[in-house]
């Protein structure tokens, strides 16, 4: 007979994943309910005609704090992006290049018309001070919006519309620049300090290597909590589920419903486009931003994921993802219309050979971070003795956020059972 776990975790996301991982550390029992067939939550990756299609474009920055302690990077074989950008603006592709680790692109740069010469001295002194501050300080930086920070630092309004709205607006997915002030710096500066990459095996990678250290059978799959009481988890059929403490690790709008006696946190939509190409657009494995804004369409950002890593699709073939700051009531085969359309005009001698290979509309792919949300950036995850809760939506909307909250609710239910 199984012994009784003193901790019962609710969904195995990140957030769920690295709780378990800290209780594992300290030797606590635990077992972990997810409702769906597979681990990840919103870190997904379908093997799809042999083409790995990540649920949403995703990446990983690997100068987040809690990947480093987490994750071996080796292990996931890491593939990284060109440190720039090609912004699509008066029907042109223009390079833009972080001109500390490619002075040489960067210094072509300087006669883009992305922005003035004098935008882009602020964005290489922009980067220097965030390189120097502490997360602490950026944490305790009045917050604003991310577009008053930027007219604060004296960005011009032609490189904000077409660099900073779609490249933040990716990130964000508000192309208004709405999020956080304190969220901006902390974007920056992980991707001043480190690679943007993604796994050899897709973004599912990450919580699959997390989960090959936790022990066999702690993870149940396919398991819907019915609701939660104190010391209770009620599932299907009549189950009862009973631990010392509880932790609710699901996204926002699922651990408000289970709870109860939380608010249910905004989100924000995202949609990816995947086609399969025999030829790739463009040799980079490189950001293309649509500089115009929607009067060009409704494409924000794309990239040719098997430039970055070729085992995204079979041997010869690319892999291009297109994403959209939006989730569509329009038909999925009339929505992939009105993007070629866009697509052609960008790339006229190839688009038209691409083959549609799959639609994800994600309508809670982020949570909303516009102050005051992140006035508190480390939200309570203690709600009461036995009773917690994690995952991106008590802290930044990253990965990083998702992982730091999972190990603080750990860390809140080993105070109490110590206690």
């Amino acid at each position: 007979m199984k012994a009784t776990p003193k901790v019962i975790i609710v969904g195995a996301g990140l957030a769920g994943l690295a709780c378990a991982l800290r209780l594992m550390e300290e030797k606590i029992s635990f077992i972990i309910i997810e409702a769906s067939k597979s681990i990840g939550g919103r870190v997904k990756t379908d093997n799809f005609e042999d083409f790995r299609l990540d649920h949403g474009f995703q990446v990983l920055l690997t100068s987040y704090p809690e990947t480093q302690r987490l994750l071996d990077y080796e292990a996931l074989n890491l593939h990284p992006f060109f440190p720039g950008a090609l912004v699509r603006w008066g029907g042109r592709f223009h390079k833009i290049a972080d001109p500390f680790r490619e002075p040489l692109e960067a210094l072509l740069s300087l006669f883009t018309p992305i922005g003035t010469f004098d935008d882009k001295l602020k964005i290489a002194g922009l980067r220097e001070r965030l390189l120097k501050e502490d997360l602490s300080k950026i944490w305790s930086t009045p917050e604003t919006t991310t577009l008053e920070a930027l007219k604060k630092e004296g960005f011009s309004d032609e490189l904000i519309d077409r660099f900073f709205r779609p490249f933040l607006g990716g990130i964000v997915l508000d192309h208004d620049l709405n999020p956080s002030s304190r969220m901006f710096e902390f974007v920056f500066k992980m991707f001043s300090e480190g690679d943007t990459a993604i796994p050899e095996g897709g973004m599912a990678a990450i919580p699959a290597q997390m989960a090959k250290r936790l022990p066999p059978g702690s993870i149940r799959t396919n398991t819907r909590v019915v609701s939660i009481q104190d010391g209770i988890v009620n599932l299907p059929h009549g189950e009862i589920l009973a631990a010392p403490a509880i932790v609710v690790a699901t996204e926002g709008s699922q651990a408000a419903k289970l709870l109860g006696e939380l608010s249910v946190p905004p989100s924000r939509p995202v949609s990816c486009l995947y086609y399969a190409a025999q030829e790739a657009p463009v040799e980079e494995a490189i950001l293309i931003l649509n500089g115009e804004g929607a009067k060009d369409g409704p494409i924000n950002n794309m990239c040719v994921l098997t430039n970055a890593c070729p085992h995204y699709a079979p041997e010869g073939m690319s892999l291009i993802s297109v994403s959209l700051l939006s989730c569509s009531d329009e038909d999925e085969l009339d929505l992939e219309a009105t993007v070629r359309v866009q697509l052609k005009e960008w790339f006229p001698d190839d688009a038209h050979k691409w083959r549609y290979l799959k639609t994800y509309q994600i309508p809670e792919a982020l949570p909303d971070q516009t102050p005051p949300l992140l006035s508190e950036v480390e939200r309570p995850v203690r709600l009461r003795q036995g009773l917690y809760v994690c995952g991106d939506h008590r802290e930044t909307a990253s990965i990083n956020g998702a992982l730091s909250s999972g190990r603080r609710a750990a860390e809140a239910v080993l105070k109490d059972l110590a206690g």
